[in-house]
C-alpha cells in the first residue's frame, strides 16, 4: 500500500483530484464465485433425485397377501403297529405310550397274528388294550373321553391321597383262630366249624377320612369281585372278623356283619376302583383277597381305620 506524499513548505500545490488519486485505494471482495461453487454442487445433487436411473433402482418387494383364517397345521401321520413297537424299543413307559395312542390318530391291526407279534415284542397288555380301544373308538364314532392313568403296576390295595396319588396299603398278617363256637348251616343240617380271623392289635396303623378312593391292582385271572371288605370286631387286644372255609359266612346268624358291600369298577387290566362313602361309618376295616391270601390258608388282609 502506497503512502501518500507528504506535503512540506516546498512542495507545490496540489489539486484535490491529484490527492484523491494518490490516496491507497482498496481492493474490492468479490464472493461470487464461493456461491457459485455452492449453488452447483446444490444444483448436482439435487439432479441426482430428480433424474430417473432404471438400471440401478431397487424395484419394491411385493408384500404378503394376507391368508384368512388360521393357517393349517403340518399333518401328523397316523401311529401304527410298527409306531408302538418303535416307542416300546426306545424304552418309553406304558402311560407314555398309552397316552400317546389315545390323544394322536392311529390305525391299528389288532387280529390274532398282530396281537401275537406285539406280545412277544414286548408289549404290555395295557399297551394292547389301548390300542384295541382306540380301533374301537375309531370303527363306532364314539366320542373319546380322557383315560386316567394311574401309576400302579403291582399287586396290592391303595388309596389316593390328598395330592391324587396312589398309596399302598401296607398288609398285616391273619391268623386262624378255630373252634369258639358252632353254628348249624342251611346245608343237610351238617355243622360246620366257623373260624375267626384274628388280626394282633386293636387299631390299624393307618387312618383315613371318608371318602375314600381305594385301587385293588389284581393278580392274571382275578376279579376285584372275588375280593371281601370286612369290618372288624374290636377285642381288648385284637381284631376279629368270622369267617368259614372257603370265605366270609353269609348268613343271618349275625357273622353277614362282618361284610361290607362295594362295587369296584374295572377302570384298567387289573384295575379296579371304588370310593368308601361316610355312611359306611367309623371303625377298622380290611380288604381281604382270594385264594391263597384268604385266612383260611392263612395269610395277609389290607387295613385301615376310619375316623369320623
Amino acid at each position: 500500500m502506497r503512502s501518500p506524499l507528504p506535503l512540506t513548505a516546498a512542495s507545490p500545490p496540489t489539486s484535490k483530484i491529484a490527492v484523491m488519486l494518490a490516496y491507497p485505494r482498496p481492493v474490492p471482495y468479490y464472493p461470487m464465485p464461493h456461491w457459485n461453487n455452492l449453488l452447483r454442487s446444490l444444483l448436482f445433487i439435487l439432479g441426482l433425485f430428480l433424474i430417473p436411473f432404471p438400471s440401478f433402482a431397487q424395484q419394491p418387494s411385493e408384500a404378503p397377501q394376507a391368508v384368512e383364517g388360521p393357517l393349517a397345521a403340518p399333518k401328523t401321520p397316523a401311529m401304527t403297529n410298527d409306531s408302538v413297537l418303535k416307542m416300546a424299543k426306545a424304552g418309553l413307559g406304558d402311560d407314555l405310550i398309552i397316552e400317546t395312542i389315545n390323544t394322536q390318530q392311529g390305525k391299528y391291526t389288532t387280529d390274532a397274528d398282530a396281537l401275537v407279534t406285539l406280545k412277544s415284542a414286548g408289549i404290555s397288555d395295557r399297551v394292547i388294550t389301548a390300542m384295541i380301544n382306540k380301533s374301537r373308538r375309531q370303527l363306532t364314532n364314539v366320542p373319546e373321553k380322557p383315560v386316567e392313568l394311574s401309576d400302579v403296576n403291582e399287586i396290592g390295595v391303595y388309596y389316593k391321597d390328598h395330592t391324587g396319588k396312589w398309596i399302598a396299603i401296607e398288609p398285616e398278617i391273619v391268623h386262624i383262630k378255630s373252634g369258639g363256637w358252632l353254628k348249624s348251616t342251611a346245608t343237610h343240617g351238617i355243622i360246620k366249624e366257623d373260624r375267626n380271623g384274628h388280626l394282633n392289635g386293636r387299631e390299624s396303623k393307618l387312618a383315613l377320612q371318608c371318602p375314600i378312593e381305594i385301587l385293588i391292582y389284581v393278580p392274571e385271572g382275578v376279579s376285584a369281585n372275588e375280593y371281601d371288605f370286612l369290618r372288624f370286631r374290636l377285642n381288648s387286644d385284637n381284631r376279629e372278623f368270622r369267617v368259614l372255609t372257603g370265605g366270609v359266612f353269609h348268613s343271618t346268624g349275625g357273622a353277614d356283619r362282618d361284610e361290607v358291600k362295594f362295587n369296584p369298577v374295572k377302570t384298567a387290566p387289573h384295575t379296579y376302583q371304588f370310593t368308601v362313602n361316610k355312611d359306611t361309618g367309623g371303625g377298622e376295616y380290611g380288604i381281604l383277597p382270594p385264594g391263597t391270601g384268604n385266612v383260611t390258608n392263612g395269610g395277609k388282609i389290607y387295613t385301615f381305620a376310619i375316623v369320623e
